[in-house]
């Protein structure tokens, strides 16, 4: 998926919200701002949005001096999810259908992403999900996959989104390698992060080798593009990967938010809608 012009504003957005959040002065938030501007002119609208998030938060990180300027807010996710991941396993293992509920729960957990927004309300979302239609659920398919898959790559996405993972790789009990990036950019589950949320005790986790807000196939290591090509069913959490795969010709089920119109309509759903779309 190109950049839109659309994406432009989001970048100035994420650049303010990143400044405020690292504490810095109005009147470095304005020269990070300005400066910002200039770099605008170098914008690629053939690159996926990601990929030119890396140069944005690069700047960020000149002016803050903090290579992981999320790393409380993201470790707040995680021990806010941790908090409710007792009661909603619960309710998974009495579910009629367990496999849907923890799919649901999975795609209902990437609302945690503060490069879209700097709030969110996760309890009132989970239960949402309960009586929200969704914008596309190719339920079925997914389901017809991992029926006869040994094994599944599953890319996550956010801090704190990462406990949702895991509720669903317990319920799929598949063996599963979960991917996280290869150095803090926003609100990205790192190794850390993964580790935080006790993936580890379910899951082989692995770096893409890739420091994008997504999944850059061309920055990633040759361990993970080994295991991209021969995986039999890829799950991608979060709108960056989809912004990233979304036309890599791979088949690949893509859980996620549409949180923003340019990504909504790419999806041909509304913004806000849940969805699960599966692209062959």
């Amino acid at each position: 998926m190109r950049t839109f012009l659309d994406c432009i504003p989001c970048f100035m957005i994420q650049a303010l919200r990143t400044g405020r959040l690292a504490g810095l002065s109005d009147e470095k938030i304005l020269r990070l701002l300005i400066e910002l501007g200039g770099e605008i002119k170098k914008i690629r609208l053939d690159d996926p949005p990601p990929k030119t998030a890396v140069m944005v938060y690069d700047l960020i990180n000149r002016y803050t001096g903090e290579p992981d300027a999320f790393k409380r807010v993201k470790r707040q996710a995680t021990d806010r999810a941790l908090a409710l991941y007792p009661e909603l396993k619960k309710e998974v293992m009495e579910a009629e259908d367990p496999l849907g509920l923890a799919m649901r729960l999975a795609t209902a957990g990437n609302v945690i992403d503060f490069g879209v927004s700097s709030s969110y309300d996760l309890e009132s979302e989970i239960q949402k999900i309960i009586h929200q239609p969704f914008g596309r659920w190719d339920e079925q398919e997914f389901k017809k996959a991992i029926s006869t898959a040994d094994w599944i790559l599953y890319l996550g996405d956010n801090a704190g989104e990462t406990v949702f993972d895991r509720l669903l790789i317990e319920t799929m009990g598949h063996k599963v390698t979960y991917v996280v990036r290869e150095k803090p950019i926003i609100n990205d589950a790192t190794m850390e992060d993964a580790l935080e949320a006790g993936l580890d005790k379910i899951a082989s986790i692995i770096s893409s080798g890739c420091a994008t807000p997504g999944t850059v196939l061309s920055q990633c290591s040759p361990e993970f593009l080994e295991l991209f090509k021969k995986a039999p069913v890829i799950i991608s959490k979060g709108q960056g990967n989809y912004e990233t795969l979304s036309g890599s010709g791979v088949p690949v089920f893509f859980f996620l938010k549409a949180k923003c119109d340019v990504v909504a309509r790419h999806l041909g759903v509304k913004k806000g809608d849940l969805v699960l779309a599966y692209s062959s």
